[in-house]
């Protein structure tokens, strides 16, 4: 095999399939690259849950394939010279030349990767690049951790009409955002259920203004922008049924400034961690809401201007879950609904079109 191409071309490449890299495996291949030089260059990450491949300008002399150490390939790229790299490999032996520098380096047989697997289309849909970022980015926070409950680790895509709907819970937090596609094709109406993990790596790869096109086979998803491929395996389950578990005529609405909520929570919570954990103790007034909490190191307390009466309710919350919700919600004034101290919080847009939607659950708190 013998490819010359940009060291930055290649830099990024590299940088891009090793995030799929399995970082311990048994199998030595998995902890590679795979690279295939025929018709284009292409390199391959893969750890049996995901994959990414991306193709590379290149100048291909002769083709082949190789498998090669994802980490000790990424550094050698990355601190060659500004120059074109150029690759020959004979057997398992490979030579890396980059203006004066210049190693050799042994891979491993390319059998031994596994294969990716192929995604049969039942349904694909469109979308650009920026809007499906900041889908992931506004609600991945939500997503859960806890194995108990597979479906949950990632997030739900429901395609209906011409939107997107993405939602993420974890039992004490629900996060969703709405946006329109450019495209769709197959069945009206499809929904499929993402790993986070996964999810976590299209938000990197999404970094330009193109299109995505995300496909949906059988078993697995597939997300294609430009010269990237992800896939990755689909979660099988009941996803919580999310329209029926957020409540919607809420007696209490108060409006907020995102940012001066946050930073008043931000100043209460001072005094919590993760040693020191206590709830936020909230009592929405009229035209103030005042927050306090107390641990084993002392109290704090301060106050924040809101929009409307609150009607004295004290509600308890988990600090860090209301904050992620505040910091995620892609709008400068939000609408907070209540019923009760124990029913969950919904925030909204206070203005325009409601394309978010997060629900905070409620902490007990002791008597005063």
């Amino acid at each position: 095999m013998k490819f010359s191409c940009e060291k930055a071309l290649l830099s990024s490449a590299v940088s891009i399939t090793s995030r799929a890299v399995a970082a311990k495996s048994s199998i030595p291949a998995m902890e590679g690259i795979l690279i295939e030089a025929g018709q284009t260059l292409r390199l391959t990450g893969y750890n049996l849950e995901t994959g990414i491949q991306a193709t590379v300008p290149a100048e291909i002399a002769e083709g082949g394939s190789l498998v090669l150490s994802a980490r000790l390939f990424g550094e050698i790229v990355r601190k060659m010279p500004d120059d074109v790299v150029v690759f020959t490999s004979q057997d398992y032996t490979v030579n890396i030349k980059c203006g004066l520098s210049e190693f050799n380096i042994l891979g491993t047989d390319p059998e031994e990767f596994p294969e990716l697997p192929t995604v049969d289309q039942q349904n694909s849909l469109t979308i650009g690049q920026p809007v499906l970022r900041s889908m992931i980015g506004q609600t991945l926070f939500a997503v859960s951790d806890n194995e108990s409950r597979p479906i949950h680790t990632g997030s739900l895509f429901e395609v209906e009409g011409d939107g997107l709907t993405v939602v993420s819970v974890d039992g004490y937090r629900l996060a969703l955002r709405h946006e329109a596609v450019e495209e769709k094709k197959g069945a009206d109406a499809f929904s499929f259920v993402v790993p986070g993990s996964a999810l976590g790596e299209v938000e990197k790869i999404c970094s330009g203004e193109e299109a995505v096109t995300i496909t949906q086979g059988a078993r697995h998803i597939l997300f294609q922008t430009g010269d990237t491929v992800l896939v990755c395996r689909r979660l099988e389950g009941d996803f919580l049924a999310y329209r029926n578990a957020i409540p919607r005529n809420n007696s209490i609405k108060v409006e907020v400034e995102a940012r001066a909520l946050l930073s008043s929570i931000d100043r209460v919570s001072l005094i919590i961690s993760e040693k020191l954990k206590s709830p936020l103790r909230c009592v929405f007034g009229d035209g103030m809401v005042d927050i306090t909490t107390k641990t084993a190191i002392g109290d704090a307390a301060d106050q924040c201007v809101i929009n409307g009466d609150g009607g004295g309710l004290e509600i308890g919350f988990n600090n860090k879950y209301l904050m992620d919700a505040l910091k995620a919600a892609p709008a400068d004034r939000l609408r907070m609904e209540f019923t009760s101290g124990v029913a969950p919080c919904v925030i909204l847009p206070a203005e325009g079109e409601e394309n978010f939607t997060y629900m905070v659950l409620p902490v007990r708190l002791k008597a005063n």
